[in-house]
């Protein structure tokens, strides 16, 4: 047996081949929760077990199988590795009385730890990220929430993503439609699995989002909760409806669409995708407007969402979404000892002028060097040897030319001095045309000269 050390299963390394795709995804979501309004909060990832305990319900999947708990050795405190971050950032929001500077739109990302099966897209430690509102009471909070999430689907290039919404009404509405749906179970009660008899008088609505097949159809008969809305919360559904209408959001009532959280009231939503051939959630959210109360606060509303950025990072490779693959813009290229201090000089110049610069290391022949240069993904070589050093001046060459990889691209003397601006000159015009691209003179091989 092989002694080499792995990750936990279900705990996976992100490589810097897969960091194009997650750069581009993390950039649309700031610039998507910043064009809202949205203000970052980071979290512990460590958090009192009770606090998940009390805000997401004692008898969920979650709280009974799926956490990570510990006892901290110095006090004897029951601690949590976060499986979900609506319930810390909310403690956060109380904690630091964060509603008395009025109400608050924030946003999270960052890993989440659940004890459960891996399977593609879903993994024990995984990413999410979230956004949340607190303060907001109507649908227009809500609203502009599913707007904020098409804005990102659309800054992603994602197509195919669809809303989904239903209404879990206010306490005494689910009671009422709780007692009728645990009749009709009962009246099955040969029918149910073991999960749905776990779970009938503890959290029946669960059953509800059952994927056995063989309780389709009762699930199916089962009583709608849509059916024993009072008027208040018919009108907030219908509102949230005409407003998404009114700014072409399309969407599904789907009667099916519960929670197993105890915090959510009135409207849910999920957007579900097509991934790998079966359609599944890529985000969900909704009110918890009783979260704020039962973590120990002054009651206030609040609606959120969260979305698996695993499952999002995996639709995106399924449409091929454009990501910016080079690691820089510039590959300085040099020969070595007598040029290495004006090639140090020269890279943090050109940082100094906001360009991205990887510098070669680990000597070579100018050859190999440019074959580093083309695999970098960078537009340009800036070319430093003893001749350009004599004149005063660097090698600008174009490395997306045929040949460039063995230094026979075309290239541009350059004076020191204009280094900066001209590199930043090709970079924004990036074409041919603009330069004239002479090869200049030598009186060597730039193939057969070597770093020592």
């Amino acid at each position: 047996m092989s002694d080499r050390l792995q990750a936990v299963k279900g705990m996976n390394d992100v490589l810097p081949a897969d960091e194009p795709l997650w750069r581009r995804f993390e950039e649309s979501v700031a610039s998507s929760m910043r064009s809202y309004g949205y203000r970052r909060i980071r979290t512990p990832i460590v958090e009192p077990t009770r606090l998940f305990v009390r805000g997401i319900g004692e008898m969920t999947d979650i709280v009974e199988k799926e956490m990570y708990s510990f006892v901290d050795s110095l006090n004897g405190d029951s601690l949590t590795l976060r499986p979900e971050n609506t319930a810390g950032v909310v403690r956060a929001v109380i904690q630091h009385n964060l509603l008395h500077e009025g109400p608050q739109r924030m946003w999270y990302t960052g890993p989440m730890f659940r004890h459960e099966r891996p399977q593609k897209g879903r993994y024990r430690q995984f990413h999410q990220v979230g956004a949340e509102a607190l303060g907001l009471p109507g649908p227009d909070a809500d609203a502009e929430m599913i707007l904020l999430c098409q804005r990102l689907w659309d800054d992603l290039d994602l197509v195919g993503i669809s809303l989904e919404l239903n209404s879990l009404g206010q306490p005494e509405e689910r009671r009422a439609h709780r007692d009728a749906l645990i009749a009709h179970l009962e009246a099955h009660h040969e029918l149910l699995d073991d999960d749905a008899r776990r779970r009938l008088h503890a959290n029946p609505l669960r059953i509800l989002d059952s994927k056995n097949p063989a309780m389709q159809g009762l699930i199916g008969a089962a009583p709608k909760l849509m059916d024993h809305l009072g008027e208040a919360s018919r009108q907030h559904f219908d509102n949230l409806r005409r407003l998404l209408d009114s700014q072409n959001i399309p969407h599904r009532v789907n009667p099916r669409l519960v929670r197993g959280l105890e915090y959510y009231p009135l409207p849910v939503f999920e957007w579900v995708a097509p991934i790998g051939g079966s359609l599944l959630t890529v985000c969900g959210g909704g009110r918890y407007d009783p979260l704020v109360g039962m973590l120990g606060g002054k009651p206030a509303p609040g609606i959120g969402f969260a979305l698996g950025v695993e499952r999002i990072l995996e639709l995106m490779r399924e449409q091929s979404v454009e990501t910016e693959t080079g690691q820089c813009d510039i590959y300085v290229v040099h020969s070595g000892e007598d040029t290495l201090a004006a090639a140090l000089h020269t890279a943090e110049r050109l940082r100094d002028a906001g360009v991205d610069v990887l510098m070669h290391a680990g000597g070579g022949s100018f050859k190999s060097q440019f074959r580093r240069a083309d695999a970098s993904g960078a537009q340009f070589a800036v070319v430093l040897g003893p001749d350009e050093l004599a004149r005063g001046e660097a090698g600008l060459k174009w490395l997306r030319d045929e040949g460039a990889a063995t230094g026979s691209g075309r290239q541009q003397s350059v004076p020191l001095e204009t280094l900066p601006d001209s590199v930043i000159d090709a970079l924004l015009t990036d074409s041919d045309d603009d330069f004239d691209f002479d090869e200049p003179e030598r009186q060597d091989d730039p193939d057969d000269r070597q770093i020592h």
